[in-house]
């Protein structure tokens, strides 16, 4: 299933996408796409409805982000060898794991803030892994069972906040508009392998990432195995597992966002996502 949030920003219905690519209306039978919402029984209980006879939602109006009330925002850094070249730093012995702050996610197509201050915003198309279950101490073996599915993410980055000034990555990756998510939050008995999947972003029509979470470090299921020994995990909590070379650090001179840009990007099987830059 495509799951996804219809509408103005804090007054979002929990939809789903139909075979003609219609949002029907799930507000009558789950409050939101939340924590409480994201178990497989829930989406169980969802797949047994008669999606046809559900209500239509206007399909111009906003798309919200695809998780309501995220609890943890997680990150991955430096999880495909080639961008951890680009980015001059070694691949990690194990993953680098660090915080965006929950205020950062917005939908996917709302509008991109660079921060005051920044000369330095960047991008990164990250697959972004969502917990369905509690999990703590998970065995790898058994950990896709805790994924209730997968969503675009744009991790957004403010190069001199996180690298050259003073602290940890935090500050530069959560400014406001800093994390989209979405368009759907497709449930993961649709993704056959979540390490075969294609993903690109585009600036202004030039294609700068073109990657496949084949060449991931450390895959999905590791991850949520080995964040899971660290702290528990809790539905509605998001992994963006890492993203490929061809950041704006990375090019030679670099190239970072300016007001007036547009981004586009997409995953396979989960939708794209397209966002106008303004300054903040």
């Amino acid at each position: 299933m495509k799951l996804l949030r219809v509408g103005p920003l804090g007054q979002e219905k929990p939809a789903i996408l139909d075979k003609d690519g219609l949002y029907r209306d799930l507000s009558n039978h789950i409050a939101d796409l939340s924590a409480g919402n994201l178990s497989d029984e829930a989406f169980g209980r969802i797949a047994a409805l008669d999606i046809e006879t559900l209500p239509i939602l206007d399909s111009n109006e906003r798309i919200g982000a695809c998780v309501g009330h995220v609890g943890k925002f997680i990150c991955i850094g430096l999880n495909y060898a080639d961008h951890a070249a680009e980015s001059g730093l070694d691949v990690p012995s194990e993953p680098v794991i660090f915080m965006k702050a929950t205020s950062a996610v917005v939908g996917p197509n709302d509008t991109v803030e660079i921060p005051r201050g920044s000369e330095k915003t960047d991008w990164e198309v990250e697959l972004g892994v969502v917990i369905g279950k509690s999990a703590k101490y998970v065995d790898e073996r058994e950990a896709l069972e805790y994924v209730a599915g997968y969503c675009v993410v744009n991790d957004l980055s403010e190069r001199e906040f996180q690298i050259e000034r003073q602290g940890q990555w935090v500050k530069g990756k959560s400014a406001d508009t800093f994390g989209p998510i979405g368009p759907y939050l497709v449930t993961r008995d649709e993704i056959d392998d979540p390490q075969n999947l294609g993903m690109y972003l585009d600036v202004n029509g030039h294609r700068y990432q073109n990657g496949n979470t084949q060449t991931m470090v450390y895959g999905v299921a590791h991850l949520v195995s080995y964040v899971s020994q660290f702290m528990s995990l809790q539905p509605g909590d998001i992994i963006s597992t890492g993203t490929p070379p061809g950041v704006g650090l990375g090019q030679n001179p670099p190239v970072y966002l300016k007001a007036g840009d547009t981004m586009e990007l997409g995953i396979d099987g989960l939708g794209v996502q397209t966002q106008k830059v303004v300054q903040g």
